[in-house]
């Protein structure tokens, strides 16, 4: 088994996981309040400053500038992986990771089908 779980996963797509290690992840619902372009990054990306109620706000780096516009974004709620390690991507500091489907060409980010507020809990 790779040592970053997420890569062996990607590696191994028919691989289980317990429901211990799903657990561990923390969806909340976010609502997106600024948008910002990156444009020291490699391929189009977005700066999101992400509302998630009682955890406040968060920064996250997404690539989907491209499937996306800045007014398309700006107060959409999404799903966020709260929990997830910060890191550094294209000089900032990613806070979390929104839920999205898709391939090359078409991206749909994952989002609540009713209103529900900032910091609720996936699950």
């Amino acid at each position: 088994m790779h040592k970053n779980k997420y890569l062996a996963l990607q590696n191994y797509p028919d691989r289980m996981i317990s429901i211990n290690e799903f657990s561990a992840i923390d969806l909340r619902v976010g609502r997106i309040i600024e948008v910002d372009d990156i444009e020291t990054a490699r391929k189009p990306m977005y700066k999101l400053k992400v509302d998630l109620g009682e955890l406040g706000a968060r920064i996250i780096v997404a690539g989907i500038k491209a499937f996306y516009t800045k007014e398309q974004l700006l107060g959409k709620s999404i799903i966020v992986v709260a929990n997830l390690e910060p890191k550094s991507v294209a000089g900032i500091m990613s806070e979390g990771m929104l839920l999205a489907a898709g391939d090359e060409q078409s991206i749909s980010i994952i989002q609540p089908d009713k209103e529900a507020k900032p910091g609720s809990k996936i699950g």
